[in-house]
């Protein structure tokens, strides 16, 4: 079943539950698909890969905007992005913990033989490609500077 599919079967399950934050987070993801498609020509779907970028621009969105709330002394603004967030994500893959992404980080280091951070850049390349969709690019840099420092 495609994202879309998936997304247009929970916003019905929402309406029935009269689950309005779901909804508005549910109906925020069929616009970005939407407008990802009419974007990107006369595709039919979005790649899975498209699709797991887009999630997670969405969730990061949400989480910023959650943050900056809080910053604010707004706690009545940042709950329900936080909850929008939390819907958005269940369309993602599991993300990994930091642990398992640091594992499969020093295994890349070690099958390249990077070293120094002059290798970062490489290595961010690759360990975001290997990473794609179960980790966010923050957690990931992070790491990589981490051991390679």
């Amino acid at each position: 079943m495609s994202l879309q599919s998936q997304i247009n079967e929970e916003i019905k399950n929402a309406m029935l539950a009269k689950d309005t934050l779901a909804l508005e987070a549910l109906r925020a993801v069929k616009s970005a698909i939407l407008l990802a498609l009419t974007e990107g020509g006369s595709k039919e779907e979005l790649a899975q890969e498209d699709e797991i970028k887009l999630l997670q621009r969405l969730v990061k969105q949400r989480k910023d905007s959650a943050a900056i709330y809080v910053e604010q002394g707004r706690p009545d603004l940042a709950e329900p992005e936080v909850q929008q967030a939390a819907v958005i994500e269940k369309f993602l893959p599991k993300q990994l913990s930091e642990a398992e992404v640091e594992a499969i980080v020093a295994q890349i280091i070690a099958d390249n033989g990077f070293s120094g951070l002059a290798a970062m850049g490489q290595l961010m390349g690759i360990a975001s490609k290997k990473l794609a969709g179960s980790a966010d690019g923050k957690t990931i840099s992070t790491i990589v500077k981490k051991l390679l420092a």
